[in-house]
């Protein structure tokens, strides 16, 4: 594919990666456990028993990682830092190590031309943290913001982009109502008062962040583009119910400095009378933001159902009567998601109709494929899958922007083959390919489509 979409001038074209995905080095430096450490060394938790031990070994083979960008021609590297490695027990003292490692990648992405853009949570919580109580309780929030002071202090004349979270979605009900990522919890208001901190958590980060004089502030969401699977009142309604607990228990407070108008609706007496919430938390957690965030990967079709759990006692945060209804005739990429790039279109037109001038510049934060991706006879990896979806997202994005969304960014999630959560190493999502047994890298065909691409966009 060579019509490459072309994006207006001062346009970013970037790659994302996250720290417990593809650092390793667990266990080096002072880096204290994080809560997916624990989670990954659980039997039965991670496929294979896999864990981020080693990862990519990008703790050791960061100036390696960095010339494959720099060869890429990106014009930012979206990086986490690793809260644990900074502040091993979540509070307390400073591990000057881990702030050594930052500085070298970030000063190496300096030297190859390359803007950082750091995210101060992906996920790795203290261990020593989850211990008090992880983010249903206040204080790592405020623990949170300790941090994030510190951090900005030692890299924030360097890093102009910042990011308090990355998908506090999945921090929250992933892991505390699911329970299918760390800390492995299956919990109804526990569940919704961790969403409530991670957003007060981002409010004092932010504050942290202009304090400390940085230049961008923003906050990642991975927001979902919700459709009917029929158009009865009662899928409408499910609908409802899905948007509020992927989308709007996050941007209403965010943009709009209110709690979602269908919570009561959507969680029912897990919400009534919610004791986490304090009088200036809607004024802390909607601050003016330079940028939003934006994780796209696919649409979800949902359908009304009843309560999985008949008991209200017992029911989690994410059973809110709807279920996810598979797409009949929609490719799937190797994680089981469709593939309808018209959607990233419509969700991102539609929110900018939701929030009008409230709604910053928008940068895509991650987008990509899961692939089953291999090596051919000769050692290439001809991911054509992953080049069809890169250019037919990247095309509905520039629809996006000829809309009229101020879409200022894009970054391809992700560079490299990593830890993929609860999936082990299964799942491929790197443009680059990682052989985890000699951690010899080897760019895919997206790889170099994604550089002809960016090539093409410098004119």
């Amino acid at each position: 594919m060579s019509d490459y979409p072309g994006f207006p001038p001062g346009f970013v074209l970037g790659a994302a990666t996250a720290s417990y995905q593809i650092e390793g080095a667990a266990q080096e430096d002072g880096r204290g456990p994080s809560i997916w450490d624990t989670y990954s060394h659980t039997p039965g938790l991670v496929a294979n028993g896999d864990t981020g031990d080693v990862a990519c070994d990008h703790y050791h083979r960061y100036p390696e990682d960095v010339a494959l960008l720099r060869d890429l021609g990106v014009h930012s590297y979206r990086f986490s830092i690793a809260w644990p490695r900074i502040v091993p027990d979540g509070s307390g003292p400073v591990n000057r190590k881990g702030l050594d490692f930052y500085s070298r990648l970030v000063d190496e992405l300096l030297t190859a031309g390359i803007e950082p853009a750091a995210t101060l949570y992906h996920w790795d919580l203290p261990q020593a943290l989850e211990d008090r109580g992880g983010w249903r309780v206040r204080e790592t929030a405020e623990r949170f913001a300790e941090y994030t002071a510190v951090v900005a202090e030692h890299l924030g004349d360097r890093v102009p982009r910042w990011i308090t979270l990355n998908e506090p979605w999945c921090s929250s009900f992933l892991g505390y109502s699911v329970g299918r990522h760390a800390p492995g919890a299956k919990e109804g208001r526990g569940a919704l008062a961790a969403a409530h901190h991670l957003l007060v958590g981002h409010g004092l980060a932010v504050k942290a962040l202009r304090a400390a004089g940085v230049r961008e502030v923003g906050i990642t969401l991975n927001l979902d583009r919700n459709l009917p699977a029929t158009d009865s009142a009662a899928d409408l309604a499910a609908v409802v119910r899905a948007d509020t607990q992927h989308n709007l228990v996050w941007t209403e407070p965010i943009l709009a400095g209110r709690y979602p108008a269908a919570e009561e609706e959507t969680w029912g007496e897990l919400i009534t009378g919610a004791d986490f919430r304090q009088d200036g938390d809607l004024e802390l957690i909607s601050q003016p933001l330079d940028f939003l965030g934006v994780n796209y990967y696919r649409p979800i079709v949902v359908g009304d159902a009843p309560h999985r759990e008949s008991d209200p006692a017992r029911r989690v945060a994410t059973d809110n009567r709807y279920q996810e209804v598979r797409l009949p005739g929609v490719r799937e990429t190797a994680m089981g998601w469709p593939v309808v790039p018209d959607s990233f279109t419509d969700l991102l037109v539609a929110l900018k109709q939701q929030y009008g001038d409230a709604l910053p510049p928008v940068h895509i934060t991650e987008n990509g494929s899961a692939e089953d991706d291999a090596p051919a006879a000769d050692g290439a990896v001809h991911d054509t899958d992953r080049v069809a979806y890169l250019h037919d997202h990247l095309t509905a994005l520039k629809s996006a922007i000829d809309a009229g969304v101020d879409v200022r960014g894009y970054y391809v999630w992700s560079l490299l083959d990593n830890f993929e959560w609860a999936y082990g190493y299964d799942k491929r999502f790197g443009i680059v390919r990682v052989d985890y047994d000699t951690q010899e890298r080897t760019p895919k065909d997206s790889y170099r489509w994604y550089r002809e691409m960016i090539a093409a966009n410098r004119g």
